[in-house]
């Protein structure tokens, strides 16, 4: 039986463009990182690209979805740095597997349990004293309203995010100082979100009468829904954050 396909249009599981990933690998390779942490890798795209930037580094990627490690796996053993990257199915919160020269957390704090500040802690603990962190985090754009927020995920509150200065503002409380801040643009959520569902979109086109179909098509339209919904409202900052001594 057809199913609906996997998500094949996607680079990185998040609002990230080529350009943006290869100067992130860039700024975050000059230090000459040996070691690196991805919390909540997916299938690890940025830390196999910084690992092919860093030829002398090894990687841990953790994450609970065994699909996505899977990916990362196969993608590692293609480009040859299989000896050097590890994909862990596990909790990352509590880990022992630090410190790490780089730590990489986009859009996966809450993989480290509790609220942002204490997410913001253990990223602290998690990296080496000269090392860095690269935080992928959500923050409000501007407040929305209480129609919009209606309108966004299931319980969707105005505490779940931050606005940018308070988000880094926690970072500098956590014990770091942002080197660099910068922000998903619009054009970088619309290819996300649209790579998100475009081969979904393209089977339901396809097999509109197929018995999974209706189910299916009532979830892709609950998602762009909401995205249209938090388009504009919801950003995301990627910080680069130094640790203070």
């Amino acid at each position: 039986m057809t199913t609906p396909p996997h998500r094949t249009r996607l680079t990185f599981h998040g609002p990230l463009s080529e350009a943006r990933a290869a100067d992130l690998v860039q700024r975050l390779t000059r230090h000459r990182p040996t070691t690196v942490l991805d919390i909540g890798c997916g299938a690890g795209e940025l830390m196999l690209r910084v690992l092919a930037t860093a030829p002398e580094a090894t990687g841990t990627g953790i994450d609970l979805d065994a699909d996505d490690l899977a990916r990362g796996r196969k993608a590692a053993a293609d480009r040859g740095l299989a000896s050097r990257a590890r994909f862990v199915e596990e909790s990352a919160t509590g880990t022992s597997r630090g410190p790490a020269d780089l730590v990489l957390c986009v859009g996966s704090s809450q993989a480290l349990g509790g609220r942002l500040p204490d997410a913001l802690k253990e990223l602290r603990r998690l990296v080496t004293d000269h090392g860095r962190v690269l935080l992928g985090e959500g923050f409000w754009q501007r407040t929305p309203t209480p129609d919009e927020l209606s309108r966004m995920w299931p319980d969707a509150a105005l505490t779940d995010h931050p606005d940018l200065a308070t988000l880094i503002g926690m970072a500098i409380d956590a014990g770091f100082r942002p080197e660099w801040t910068e922000t998903a643009s619009l054009d970088e959520w619309e290819q996300f979100e649209s790579g998100y569902l475009a081969d979904t979109e393209v089977w339901l086109a396809e097999h509109p009468r197929h018995p999974l179909a209706e189910e299916t098509r009532q979830r892709v339209d609950r998602h762009r829904a909401r995205w249209l919904t938090y388009r504009g409202i919801l950003g995301l900052a990627y910080l680069t954050l130094v640790p203070t001594a």
